[in-house]
């Protein structure tokens, strides 16, 4: 039952099987032991908002926005989890990065299981560094008279980014090695160029948003193909460096 002053979430797609909702930044999927003083989670608000049990299909950091997709039922989720574990569901992300990106390029970069000191207790610590791939594609770019980082302007590009694979962080991660990181990338980006974001633009967020997800449907077999803008702060900041996305 739904309340006059209950939060709800922005929901892309519904069926009988699914959900699909647009996860803000700053939201957690479920609980966790490392943020144990959140109380707000994205599957407890769809949960209340559409009065039914929802399976997350695939991990969205609590910083990253965008495009979540949730099971209604235990079959629907281990139809599409086999999807998923076997890269057949295409996903692209818009993010914000430091420096001039080639106008496309394969990451090909293996990474290692990034362990949660209190989820991952019992994982085996030395495990081998998994195969992880992402391709992307450069939009646009910008040429700023600040400096930052000793230059005396600083330069950014706005990405399409597309993960083959399905590892932790994998885009950050990935970004951070080719050394154009996140924009508001706490953990794996450059702390002046966040500061100065925050500052100077107002952005006090992670720079990337899942924008588009494919993938056929388990039970119908339908192709199923969401798209989702990004709003808010970064919406904003695209539109202060006269950057389109919509174009490509």
């Amino acid at each position: 039952m739904k309340h006059h002053n209950q939060e709800t979430l922005s929901i892309l797609h519904q069926d009988n099987h699914l959900v699909i909702i647009n996860k803000p930044s700053g939201l957690l999927v479920h609980r966790s032991m490392i943020d144990r003083h959140e109380t707000r989670f994205a599957l407890q608000i769809v949960r209340d908002q559409i009065g039914k049990y929802v399976y997350p299909m695939h991990r969205l950091d609590k910083p990253t926005s965008g495009i979540l997709v949730l099971a209604l039922s235990s079959d629907c989720a281990r139809l599409l989890g086999e999807q998923f574990a076997s890269n057949q569901v295409e996903k692209e992300y818009l993010a914000v990065v430091r420096g001039y990106t080639d106008i496309s390029g394969i990451i090909n970069h293996p990474l290692k299981e990034e362990l949660d000191k209190i989820a991952d207790k019992k994982a085996k610590q030395d495990k081998e560094a998994q195969e992880a791939i992402t391709t992307y594609n450069t939009l646009d770019k910008v040429e700023i008279p600040y400096e930052i980082e000793g230059f005396p302007t600083s330069r950014y590009s706005l990405i399409r980014a597309y993960p083959k694979t399905g590892r932790k962080h994998q885009i950050r991660r990935h970004m951070k090695h080719i050394s154009h990181p996140i924009i508001g990338d706490a953990n794996h980006g450059r702390g002046r160029h966040n500061r100065f974001f925050k500052a100077h633009y107002n952005v006090n967020r992670l720079l990337l948003a899942c924008t588009g997800i494919s993938f056929k449907h388990p039970i119908s077999d339908i192709q199923i193909n969401i798209k989702c803008p990004v709003d808010g702060e970064f919406v904003s900041l695209l539109e202060k460096f006269g950057w389109d996305c919509h174009n490509h």
